[in-house]
C-alpha cells in the first residue's frame, strides 16, 4: 500500500513522528521530513530502513511560507505526494486565566495554523492527481476538554473540525482525510512544551499528571496510524485512555469531568 508511496511528515525529528517515519520507511515508502530541529532529522535519518529515498527540510509548521515553500520543494524533489502526515505541535499548560492571549496565538500557529498551512499547501496536488491522504494529528483533548489544557484543546477540536469537514467535501475526489486522537504518548511534548508565564499551583498539578499519564510508546502508535490507514479508517483512536475517554464523553457528554477526576 506504501510502497514506492511518497509519504510527508511534519514534526519528524522526534515521537510519533519518528516512528511513523521508521515504519513507514520499513514499509517501502519515499519520506520527506521536516521539522524545525535539525539534529532531531539527522537523528531519524540513521534509523530508516536501509536504501530508503529519504530527504529533510528544516520548516516551522507555524510559519505560512515556509509550509507553502517546503510544497513546492517538496514536489520539485519528488514529483508527487500521497500521504501527508500533519504532526508537528506543541503544548502549553496554562488556565485560562492565567494565558495570555500572545501565548494562545502561540499555541494555535503550531497545532492549529500548522495543520492548516499543511493540508492548503498539498491538497491542490492531490485534488489534480486524483489521489491522496491528508492525516491531522489531533488529540484525545480534541475528545474532551482537561483544566490548564485550554489552548491545547481549542488546538486540537478545531483540527477535529478541519478534518471532518473534509471528510464530506473530498468524497469522490480519490482524496481522503484521516484524524488520529493519541492519548498518553510518550513522548517529550509536554517537556518540550511550555507552561504559561503567570502558572501557578494549578499548572503544576496539572503536569505531575501528564508524567503519570504518558505511557505508550510512540511505535505503538505509529504502528496503529498504519494499521488504520490500511484499513482506510476515517478517526484512529491510540494510546492511553484514548477509546477509555472517546466512549465516556458520548456517553456522558456533560458529566465525563468528574469521572475523568477520578481517573486522573
Amino acid at each position: 500500500m506504501f510502497e514506492n508511496k511518497v509519504v510527508v511528515i511534519t514534526g519528524a525529528g522526534s515521537g510519533i513522528g519518528r516512528a511513523l517515519a521508521v515504519q513507514f520507511s520499513e514499509a517501502g515508502a519515499h519520506l520527506a521530513l521536516s521539522d524545525i530541529n535539525e539534529s532531531g532529522l539527522q537523528g531519524t535519518l540513521k534509523q530508516l530502513a536501509p536504501g530508503v529515498e529519504a530527504r529533510t527540510y528544516r520548516v516551522d509548521a507555524s510559519v505560512r511560507a515556509e509550509v507553502f515553500a517546503h510544497a513546492e520543494e517538496v514536489l520539485r524533489d519528488f514529483g508527487a505526494v500521497h500521504y501527508l502526515i500533519n504532526n508537528a505541535g506543541a503544548t502549553l499548560v496554562g488556565s485560562v486565566a492565567n494565558t495570555d492571549i500572545d501565548e494562545y496565538e502561540w499555541q494555535l500557529n503550531i497545532n492549529l495554523y500548522g495543520v492548516l498551512y499543511g493540508t492548503k499547501a498539498f491538497l491542490p496536488s492531490m485534488l489534480r492527481q486524483a489521489e491522496g491522504c491528508i492525516v491531522n494529528i489531533s488529540s484525545i483533548f480534541g475528545l474532551f476538554a482537561y483544566p490548564c489544557q485550554s489552548a491545547y484543546n481549542m488546538s486540537k477540536f478545531a483540527v477535529r473540525g478541519l478534518t471532518e469537514c473534509l471528510w464530506q467535501e473530498l468524497r469522490g475526489t480519490g482524496v481522503r482525510a484521516v484524524c488520529v486522537h493519541p492519548g498518553g504518548i510518550k513522548t517529550n511534548i509536554e517537556r518540550a512544551g511550555r507552561r504559561v508565564k503567570l502558572a501557578g499551583d494549578m499548572e503544576g498539578v496539572f503536569a505531575g499528571k501528564a508524567e503519570k499519564l504518558l505511557v505508550t510508546p510512540p511505535q505503538a502508535c505509529a504502528a496503529d496510524i498504519i494499521d488504520g490507514l490500511r484499513k482506510r479508517k476515517k478517526r484512529i483512536l491510540t494510546g492511553h485512555l484514548s477509546r477509555t475517554t472517546y466512549w465516556l464523553v458520548r456517553l456522558l457528554p456533560n458529566a465525563y469531568p468528574s469521572i475523568l477526576r477520578w481517573l486522573g
